[in-house]
């Protein structure tokens, strides 16, 4: 039975990101498809109007600008996909290069220090890492135990009644049967809670966020198994079923993880990155980063 559930979500993975699944375009009510076809014309037209090629338009066909067609949903759907994933991707990259950012000007900062001055902006430094990494353990995003804390917590459910149909109805706030990305994001808020505080200065709110991307991009992976960046309700609860819910293997948060190496720095460095960062932090009305 395992063997077959498999073979039927990979199929229909498969279906998704290809935009196969479009071929359900024609189940579409005659004023629904009316609709699309004229918001269709209104985008080509946009389009022509702002001068694009159409011979490298990803997200409709336009042989046919008149009336919307399995293939342009085929087309939105695989563009659409790869756009969370190149969105994901950029995400990444921005928040490496804002920690090396980050540590290059704590770094200059101590240069312009006097010996004991910088001794001590140093043990600050540590101090302030060793309070951030002070917290409650975080559970295992999307595990048991982390939605049993939801419920509870959030909820205000009896802990002793915890029912998945009955939690995914709660948090599935528009009623459409699936959880989106902001669905998905806001059952992780507690754990974040636990390690990141606005009010105390080694908590750092940007790293808040990319801890946030990076649990629902793991969550996405384990139940999202037809990858179309939603969690359905039947995928949630054959989740729930599977042996891996019942584990709680904790989560590594970011301080424990390292975003770059020394040679991603140097290599950073030596791109001219370091000295557009130093302008940037001497101009009037910049911002300090925060240093932890």
């Amino acid at each position: 039975m395992e063997n077959v559930l498999n073979h039927y979500n990979e199929n229909y993975r498969i279906l998704v990101t290809s935009g196969k699944i479009a071929i359900h375009l024609e189940m579409v009510a005659h004023h629904v498809r009316e609709r699309l076809d004229e918001i269709k014309r209104k985008e080509v037209d946009r389009l022509r109007v702002k001068g694009f090629d159409e011979r490298v338009l990803h997200h409709l066909d336009v042989e046919n600008p008149h009336t919307f067609e399995m293939k342009d949903l085929e087309k939105l759907i695989v563009k659409a996909t790869k756009d969370l994933d190149e969105l994901d991707q950029k995400r990444k990259k921005e928040f490496k290069e804002y920690e090396m950012e980050k540590e290059h000007e704590r770094r200059e900062h101590l240069k312009e220090l006097p010996e004991e001055e910088r001794k001590k902006e140093e043990a600050k430094f540590e101090e302030m890492k060793k309070k951030h990494k002070d917290h409650p353990k975080v559970h295992h995003p999307g595990s048991k135990k982390q939605l049993e804390e939801v419920w509870e917590e959030k909820d205000h459910m009896d802990p002793d009644t915890f029912d998945p149909k009955t939690f995914f109805k709660k948090h599935d706030i528009n009623g459409d049967q699936y959880l989106d990305v902001s669905e998905v994001e806001s059952l992780f808020q507690e754990e974040l809670d636990k390690v990141y505080d606005p009010e105390n200065p080694e908590d750092d709110m940007e790293e808040r966020y990319e801890e946030m991307n990076r649990m629902r991009e793991h969550v996405m992976k384990e139940i999202d198994l037809n990858h179309d960046g939603m969690v359905s309700e039947q995928e949630f609860l054959d989740y729930s079923h599977n042996k891996d819910f019942e584990k709680d293997e904790g989560w590594d948060t970011l301080d424990e993880q390292e975003q770059y190496s020394e040679d991603d720095l140097h290599a950073w460095n030596a791109t001219g990155n370091a000295a557009r960062a130093t302008a940037r932090s001497l101009q009037p009305g910049s911002t300090e980063i925060p240093t932890t």
